[in-house]
């Protein structure tokens, strides 16, 4: 259902009624809450980035130890191969 025109004007006859310094106290408090609103999104990214970095830490503290006992696995293996070939 559409808006009356009076009902349409109304908010912008009040927004006229503040004069230059409202209009500009107005604009003021609005970037400020959105500038608020933005930083709060900083905020919360940063601290997904962290808890990132914590979980990626720990990952590579995994792949870490894998690649060393890897390592170790195929020097065994090898060892045992040596082992085998010399008694055979």
């Amino acid at each position: 259902m559409p808006l009356p025109l009076a009902d349409a004007i109304q908010p912008l006859s009040d927004l006229t009624s503040l004069g230059a310094a409202g209009l500009m106290g107005a604009m003021w408090l609005w970037e400020r809450r959105t500038s608020q609103k933005r930083e709060q999104q900083l905020d919360d990214a940063h601290g997904r980035i962290l808890a990132d970095r914590i979980a990626l830490d720990e990952l590579m503290l995994v792949v870490r130890q894998n690649a060393e006992a890897i390592t170790r696995l195929s020097a065994t293996q090898d060892q045992l191969v040596r082992q085998l070939a010399r008694d055979a």
